[in-house]
């Protein structure tokens, strides 16, 4: 403990205090020793005024030391400052600052037990009469005669030096130990871990293996995020509570911290050097220290200078001598790659998988912890949002693990809404930019000297009084908001507190104490949170700050990590799964057929009838050039996932020869390009949600085939440096031109008579087992004139809105449309011809027209039919009504 900021005097008595409680064997240091050592004092303020009043000191003596006697003792640990110690010295300091003094003397810690809250402190003082009125008094008579008790001297550099010397003497010569390891159950003690929920399996087969009498040392394989780290927590609250065997009672846990412990360490030997004297201390206090390597792979290649040793060549003799445990944390990847090809370092340890909780687990994992989220931010999650949490980083953060992504989406959108809660509110920032463009003008009509300036003026002058008062108004609501949300802030984490207060009591067995705080403190401090949230609820709808997590908060979060749009997600999927028909068809034409199979497919998938385990649906688009296969693709893309960009495109015939397949998952080991990951599977692991189109799969190699089974099959694919790429979000769409001829000469045949002879052209192309990973096989007819006729207004309609963006409308005959139908059908071709005729006929005439300036913004393009020629021109005023 530093000392720097206590008087010679004060900071003797912490130490004796600190003594004390060493010598009692108690788990905790307390304010009540820091009283037993002011009562036993013979030096500072404190020992002057309990010198001038008169009260039974050896009577309070004897009081304090009874209730300390019937503590519990814990003769294996050293003691912990409490909570209530530390608020106190927190308190105390305070005190020192306000009375302008640099050091906190001895009255400054009284003043501050007797204005513990909490506790007996302050109740046995007032029991023998001391008060804080009679102290100040006292003290006041004490420096007007300048008594020489009152004068408390600072430490010099040497006093103070060597009291912290003494009091890390105290504490047991951790010095080691508290630089380079983290104590998890003194953290666990003062409650700052958070609490673990549902991994007592994990926690019992770790007591079960501590227990050993040989290779006792237990290692947590798991991926990252899915409480490894939360199962040691775990174990070190079981110790807390004694809720372990015997011989694990009072044992200390501690976590090494790596970076501490190489940090610095420049010369050879040096870093292992400080491993060895921590290793070394730790196992001199003879198995009463467990020591948790976080990183337990990192000390196979871990050392300091060229030829310096390994950091596991200095831990596995001592494991093997069973000197100390340890408890490792590592990924099965690294285990694999690091531990398990050293056979003397993997007999030493005995792994257990932990397994990704399930969402049902997960879901009471984060009930138990919205208590800590709500504190620490200040605000109310409702358990809607922690199921929505659940349900959208299951559904849409699938490369990482429960329960980290959840509990990372509700931490997220809690801070957002503390800083909104922070920050001017929308609605008020809205009436300052009214307010300050309202002013403006007044400006600009100050210069006007007519009648109807005047008025304008008058106007708006009313115009600012209205919006000032309605903007005092909001500001004085929302000033009256944020203060009581601050005192709900407050009030919540002292809450917090007391309750954590009355259960230690009850532990301690403090059944006076316990009492006092549940039926005393923690009811008033009840009613008058009620009374404040009351008055926030009164507001109703005109509530300026929002404190309550709902689902919609969490999927904004979602929405800004995945890119896809909020409302998808809320919006209603069985409405919109119901007309995905209409949809489609609105802008692919023709094929009714083939929207209709896609669109039970995709239903199939999204109402859970479908495997999880592979792709939301995998189709063969087969059909002649320009009938809508690649634009059915754009369109689905667009529907799903509401974003035409989330179509993956890849041309099959660049993919034509054997060394070409290695684009898709990336170049092996050895090969140029092989950091640089494949196109598709680094496409998928950025964009996980997408509409994947294999363009003209009949000219790929067949080695891309061998992939696509795997992709088809399992819904993944690994990629060249061993990371397994998730495809079960996607749409997988491969086209072909087989059969195509069979498709163009058949005119109003039914699907029913054309699959057999475009199966018999399709099993001569394509490998049987590929052909049954397909979940549809869809066809697409040559088009009709009828269906260019309604495709050539859809092209009118784009048309339309290039021009509106210019400030120009368009209007079109039926004649128009029927000879650019006339102009672009070509049964062969399909719709592309179309495309060609709006540019020969349409655009081209048209761009030449605008830049001759022949049309004016608001104005309409009339396009007509004029002796077998397109004509444009505008219309007039008359026309256009």
């Amino acid at each position: 403990m530093s000392f720097e900021h206590y008087t010679q005097q004060a900071a003797e008595v912490l130490l004796a205090s600190e003594q004390i409680a060493v010598k009692s064997q108690h788990r905790e240091w307390l304010p009540e020793h820091l009283l037993l050592a002011l009562l036993t004092s013979s030096t500072g303020q404190a020992h002057a005024i309990f010198a001038t009043l008169s009260f039974d000191i050896a009577g309070l003596k004897r009081r304090v030391t009874a209730h300390l006697s019937g503590l519990a003792k814990h003769s294996h640990t050293s003691p912990l400052r409490s909570k209530r110690l530390t608020s106190l010295l927190q308190n105390a300091d305070k005190m020192a600052q306000k009375q302008g003094k640099q050091h906190v003397e001895t009255c400054a810690l009284l003043f501050a037990i007797l204005d513990e809250k909490v506790g007996l402190t302050s109740l046995f003082l007032r029991s023998f009469g001391v008060e804080r009125v009679q102290i100040e008094e006292t003290l006041r008579e004490l420096e007007g005669a300048n008594h020489p008790g009152v004068v408390e001297h600072s430490l010099s550099y040497v006093s103070s030096t060597m009291l912290e010397e003494q009091s890390a003497e105290v504490e047991g010569g951790e010095g080691v130990l508290d630089k380079y390891t983290h104590d998890l159950t003194r953290w666990v003690s003062e409650g700052q871990a958070d609490p673990v929920i549902g991994r007592d399996d994990e926690i019992r087969w770790m007591m079960q293996v501590l227990s050993r009498r040989t290779k006792n040392n237990p290692v947590l394989l798991g991926e990252p995020g899915v409480g490894r780290s939360a199962s040691v927590y775990g174990l070190a609250y079981r110790i807390i509570r004694e809720d372990v065997p015997h011989h694990l009672v009072g044992k200390r846990l501690v976590m090494l911290d790596f970076g501490a412990l190489i940090a610095g360490a420049k010369f050879r030997g040096e870093f292992e050097e400080r491993f060895k004297t921590l290793l070394h201390e730790i196992g001199q206090s003879k198995g009463d220290i467990i020591l948790v390597l976080p990183e337990l792979h990192s000390l196979t290649h871990a050392s300091t200078g060229q030829g310096g040793a390994q950091a596991a060549g200095l831990l596995k003799p001592i494991l093997t001598r069973g000197e100390i445990r340890c408890i490792g944390i590592s990924t099965p990847s690294m285990y694999k790659q690091f531990i398990e090809k050293d056979a003397a370092m993997q007999r030493l340890f005995q792994p257990l998988w932990v397994e990704e909780p399930s969402s049902d687990a997960c879901l009471a994992i984060l009930r138990g912890l919205k208590s800590k989220y709500e504190l620490h931010h200040g605000v109310q999650i409702t358990d809607d949002a922690l199921q929505a949490a659940v349900r959208l980083s299951t559904r849409y953060l699938p490369a990482r693990a429960l329960p980290d992504k959840a509990i990372d989406l509700i931490d997220e959108a809690a801070s957002r809404m503390r800083l909104a809660m922070e920050s001017s509110p929308t609605s008020l920032d809205d009436l300052n930019r009214r307010v300050m463009q309202a002013k403006i003008e007044e400006q600009s009509l100050l210069r006007e000297d007519s009648t109807s300036g005047r008025l304008q003026l008058q106007a708006v002058r009313d115009k600012i009084e209205t919006l000032e008062a309605r903007h005092q108004t909001l500001q004085a609501q929302w000033e009256r908001e944020r203060e009581d949300t601050a005192k709900l802030r407050v009030l919540r984490a002292k809450l917090k507190a007391l309750e954590e207060e009355e259960r230690q009591a009850e532990r301690d067995g403090d059944y006076e104490l316990a009492a006092t705080l549940k039926y005393d403190t923690l009811l008033s401090l009840r009613q008058e949170l009620e009374l404040i949230e009351e008055a926030l609820e009164a507001f109703g709808e005109r509530r300026l700050l929002k404190e309550r997590i709902e689902d919609e908060e969490i999927s904004e979060v979602v929405a800004d990590w995945t890119g896809i749009p909020v409302s998808r997600m809320l919006e209603s999927e069985r409405k919109k799964l119901r007309v995905m028909e209409s949809r489609l068809e609105a802008r692919v034409i023709g094929q009714p057929q083939a929207i209709k199979a896609i669109s039970s497919a995709v239903r199939r998938s999204r109402s859970g009838l479908a495997d999880p385990h592979r792709p939301v649906g995998s189709f063969l688009f087969l059909g002649p050039t320009g009938v809508g296969k690649t634009e059915l693709a754009k369109a689905l893309a667009d529907f799903l996932f509401d974003d035409e960009r989330a179509m993956l495109r890849f041309d099959m015939s660049e993919f034509m020869e054997k060394h070409t397949v290695s684009r898709l998952v990336g170049a092996p080991p050895g090969y140029a390009g092989h950091d640089e990951g494949g196109q598709l599977t680094e496409a998928i692991r950025r964009q996980p949600y997408a509409v994947i189109l294999f363009d003209e799969i009949e000219k790929a190699h067949k080695d891309v085939f061998n992939l696509l089974l795997q992709l088809l099959d399992d819904g993944r694919l690994t990629d060249s440096q061993g990371q397994t790429v998730d495809f079960r979000h996607t749409v997988v769409i491969l086209t072909s031109n087989v059969g195509a001829q069979d498709l163009l000469s058949a005119e109003e045949v039914s699907d029913e008579v054309l699959m057999p002879q475009v199966m018999e052209s399709l099993q001569q192309d394509f490998r049987p087992e590929f052909l049954n990973r397909i979940d549809e096989i869809l066809l697409f007819h040559r088009l009709s004139f009828e269906t260019i006729c309604a495709i050539t207004d859809i092209q009118i309609e784009r048309l339309r809105g290039m021009l509106d963006v210019q400030g120009l409308a368009l209007s079109c005959t039926d004649e128009a449309r029927r000879y650019l139908a006339e102009k672009g059908y070509d049964p062969t071709f399909g719709a592309r011809p179309l495309k060609r005729a709006f540019l020969q006929y349409v655009q081209n005439p048209l761009s030449m027209e605008l830049l001759d300036e022949r049309f004016k913004a608001g104005d309409t393009i009339h396009m007509f039919l004029q002796e077998g020629a397109l004509c444009f021109q505008a219309l007039e005023k008359s026309e256009k009504l």
